[in-house]
């Protein structure tokens, strides 16, 4: 199904993976538009991230956790771990830097949140993101089959759902949803991956933010307030504060020159079709 209000969905039929799906969801929740089979269940890689962070900022609500509580690495607290400033390594249990210093994205940092939601709340880290987040939200094709980090499978549809969540939220009070979309540590240099080395590298609370970052995943024409992540699977979600809208887009093919290529035109021209 696709929606006449965002042609350039359609898109995706072009590029070189064999299964893909997308879709447009606007701030009121209103989807804009859907393209290719939006309940096929894909790897989200990192795209796991928001949603575990999620569920991490809803056990700080809860008061299972605090977010300036030491977590990781000496010096470092759960708001270190969420921004990717805990120091850690990218997928090893080991200190690169001083807490707060710079941007490392890490991988064992989401583990280690895990760990610690799981023994604050004496429930399996992906027992409490389904409680939290995807059971409320009726997403109920995504699973987390693994790592906080990596390891959740999910379908448009569902993250349709989430995305019209992080928009209006219900599930967490706003203000935290703003300060998830804030910058943390602002001036923190750091690599995106496979984009490279970023002057600042600017991070919300598991959420990427755009900011002046060049070259980016996200359009030309992405407002600096543009937050979200994509993941090595081939998949992405952005939030367009300005544009008040979030886009989806999954794939079954690593992430590679053909997604560099292909996306950024692709959110330009969806991006096009909603100012119209």
């Amino acid at each position: 199904m696709e929606s006449s209000s965002v042609p350039s969905l359609a898109a995706i039929e072009n590029w070189p993976v064999p299964t893909a799906a997308a879709a447009v969801v606007r701030a009121d929740g209103t989807v804009a538009g859907r393209h290719g089979p939006t309940g096929h269940r894909f790897p989200l890689a990192s795209v796991t991230k928001p949603l575990a962070a999620y569920a991490v900022l809803v056990a700080y609500e809860e008061g299972a956790i605090d977010l300036d509580e030491p977590a990781g690495p000496e010096g470092a607290t759960v708001r270190h771990l969420l921004a990717h400033t805990s120091g850690l390594a990218f997928d090893e249990n080991r200190v690169q830097a001083a807490p707060g210093t710079r941007r490392i994205y890490s991988n064992t940092g989401f583990e280690v949140l895990g760990d610690l939601v799981a023994k604050a709340t004496d429930i399996p880290f992906a027992d409490y993101l389904h409680q939290a987040v995807l059971e409320p939200l009726g997403m109920t094709s995504t699973s987390l089959d693994g790592s906080p980090a990596k390891d959740a499978v999910s379908t448009v549809d569902d993250l349709v759902r989430f995305a019209a969540e992080v928009q209006a939220p219900r599930l967490l009070d706003a203000r935290t949803v703003l300060d998830a979309m804030t910058v943390t540590y602002p001036g923190l240099t750091g690599i995106l991956p496979g984009y490279g080395h970023q002057r600042p590298n600017d991070w919300g609370l598991g959420f990427e933010i755009r900011g002046a970052k060049t070259p980016h995943w996200t359009g030309t024409t992405s407002s600096p307030r543009t937050f979200g992540h994509f993941g090595q699977s081939g998949t992405f979600l952005w939030v367009d504060p300005d544009a008040r809208a979030a886009c989806v887009a999954l794939t079954d093919r690593a992430f590679g020159p053909w997604a560099i290529e292909a996306w950024t035109p692709f959110t330009d021209a969806v991006l096009a079709d909603l100012r119209r």
